[in-house]
């Protein structure tokens, strides 16, 4: 594998030693996900608020599962770098990239980080639409929201993106921009990002499965997806059957006991 190491001035002044890579890897700070080998968390460098995502190497047994499974195994941060790159070319809102970096031999017990700007007061979707199924936003709004959405989603899977946890929580708004009536949408956390993929293939149904699955406990209708259906790309009647049809089984598995206890479990790790 090749070691990467990208580094900025403002950031490097800010770390203990010569070894930045180091020094980035052994920060610590609030924690927002903790999983098994990989840590999010919040810092602060000079004064200023970023996030870190540092990868501790996935093991043989991880990268082996996924290969079993005929998915590309995620070895590191070098898929979010390259993600939020491609989102800048394309034009999508995203966490701006500020340093990162990569080392070792063996796929298996690769290092790396990547450091991202605090996009500052936000909102995600799945917080903004949580109530909406019993105290609904204006028409105007929802409908300037769900075209938004499928805009962003068209321009995403039409450069051949697929996010793979493509959920309401991970669009998020900024809370000052939202008060004056402006949807920019960001799309955040891009660490399992796939490149290359056809724009009608299984991934992309999988994302708006995804999506479909998270909006279902938000009161939209009928009415809400075939707008989104009208600004989104052009997909046949089988393709839809198969996200709405692959939607109810995430929803399924998502308010299932053993599903919830790995939630709780997560979030307790974290505290």
């Amino acid at each position: 594998m090749k070691n990467l190491l990208f580094v900025p001035e403002e950031i490097r002044q800010h770390l203990a030693g010569d070894d930045a890579f180091a020094a980035l890897m052994q920060l610590s700070g609030k924690a927002f996900r903790d999983v098994r080998g990989r840590k999010t968390m919040q810092i602060s460098l000079g004064g200023k608020s970023y996030f870190i995502k540092q990868h501790f190497g996935v093991g043989w047994g991880e990268i082996l599962k996924n290969l079993i499974s005929f998915k590309q195994p995620i070895l590191g941060a070098m898929t979010e770098v390259h993600a939020i790159q491609k989102l800048g070319e394309i034009g999508i809102a995203t966490t701006p990239l500020v340093a990162y970096g990569q080392r070792g031999c063996s796929p298996a017990s690769l290092q790396s980080f990547v450091v991202t700007e605090d996009l500052g007061g936000i909102v995600s979707l799945e917080d903004l639409c949580a109530d909406w199924k019993s105290n609904p936003p204006s028409a105007a709004f929802k409908q300037k929201l769900i075209i938004a959405i499928a805009q962003l989603a068209a321009k995403l899977h039409g450069a051949g993106l697929c996010h793979r946890d493509f959920y309401l929580c991970h669009f998020v708004l900024k809370k000052q921009a939202l008060e004056q009536g402006d949807i920019g949408l960001y799309l955040i956390d891009l660490h399992r990002m796939l490149q290359g993929q056809p724009s009608n293939g299984s991934t992309v149904m999988k994302d708006i499965a995804g999506l479909y699955f998270s909006a279902m406990d938000c009161g939209f209708t009928d009415e809400d997806w075939a707008l989104f259906k009208q600004h989104y790309l052009p997909q046949t009647v089988k393709f839809w059957n198969k996200a709405e049809a692959r939607a109810s089984q995430l929803y399924a598995k998502f308010h299932s006991n053993k599903f919830q206890k790995r939630l709780a479990d997560e979030k307790s790790a974290i505290k």
